[in-house]
């Protein structure tokens, strides 16, 4: 299972995610939130493997969350604005949905995280054979 955490400052846009997560195979949802330090607290704790998290908020934006967390999870921005797609990918993000995010679009982000996260422990597990 890959454990999920919805961040977005609109708790509206975090629960349509967090549905979307719930009825997916595959994915645990970890909780959501509207606050960007609760977020990077569950991240620094190794609680969460995969973060679908909103550009535009108040206390700490989407970009600087990445800086703070610097690969410790794999991200997917979800926003209304187009103009931070190339720092986001700079990043190292997954994808980049713009709102509002069907389920379909949603879905296809989904198989990358999980195509990505699956070479991640292929390539952190010892050959056969090594101690």
């Amino acid at each position: 299972m890959i454990r999920c955490l919805a961040v977005d400052d609109e708790a509206y846009a975090s629960e349509i995610i967090a549905g979307y997560i719930s009825k997916t195979d595959d994915l645990e949802l970890v909780g959501t939130t509207t606050n960007p330090f609760e977020a990077i607290k569950l991240v620094q704790e190794g609680q969460v493997d995969l973060v679908f998290l909103d550009i535009q908020m108040p206390e700490l934006n989407g970009i600087q969350f990445l800086k703070i967390c610097g690969g410790k999870c794999k991200v997917i921005l979800t926003t209304a604005y187009t103009e931070y797609a190339l720092e986001g990918f700079e990043h190292d993000v997954i994808d980049y949905l713009l709102k509002p995010v069907s389920y379909d679009r949603f879905y296809r982000s989904v198989i990358k995280a999980k195509l990505l996260l699956e070479k991640t422990v292929q390539n952190t597990e010892p050959a056969p054979g090594v101690v």
